[in-house]
C-alpha cells in the first residue's frame, strides 16, 4: 500500500470516528495501528461495543470488509463497516444476523432517551 493510501486511509478513520461519535453522543477517536485485531481497531467510541472496520475507498470490498471487521472485533463488540466514497455521504454496514443487536447497543448508549442526535445535542 502506497503512503497515499495509507493517508486516505488515516483521514477516513478520523472521519468515521468523528461522525459516529458526534451522532452517538460519545468521545471517539482514531484507534492505534499495529497489526489489526481487538488490541488495535480502527475507531475507539468511548463506552460503546461497536467494533468500527473504517474504509476511505472508491470500491469497496464489502463481504471482504465485513469478514475483516468480524474476525477484528472482540467479543461482545458488534462488528460494522464504516465506508465513504469521494463526494458521496458515508454509510454503515452490518450484518442483518447482528442488526438486532447493533440497535440495543446504540439505544443503550443513547439511554433510551430519543434518538442519537438529540442525545448528543443534549450532551453539548
Amino acid at each position: 500500500m502506497g503512503r497515499m493510501q495509507r493517508e486516505k486511509g488515516k483521514r477516513g478513520e478520523r472521519e468515521a470516528a468523528a461522525e459516529l461519535a458526534s451522532l452517538l453522543g460519545v468521545a471517539g477517536r482514531r484507534g492505534v495501528q499495529y497489526h489489526g485485531g481487538p488490541d488495535s481497531p480502527d475507531v475507539v467510541l468511548d463506552g460503546v461495543a461497536i467494533h468500527v472496520e473504517a474504509k476511505r475507498t472508491e470500491r469497496l470490498s464489502l463481504y471482504a470488509a465485513v469478514e475483516q471487521a468480524t474476525s477484528d472485533a472482540p467479543a461482545g463488540s458488534v462488528p460494522i463497516v464504516w465506508h465513504r466514497a469521494n463526494g458521496r455521504d458515508s454509510v454503515l454496514v452490518v450484518s442483518t444476523a447482528r442488526l438486532v443487536e447493533l440497535s440495543r447497543e446504540v439505544c443503550r448508549v443513547c439511554g433510551g432517551a430519543g434518538t442519537p442526535g438529540e442525545v448528543a445535542g443534549r450532551q453539548a
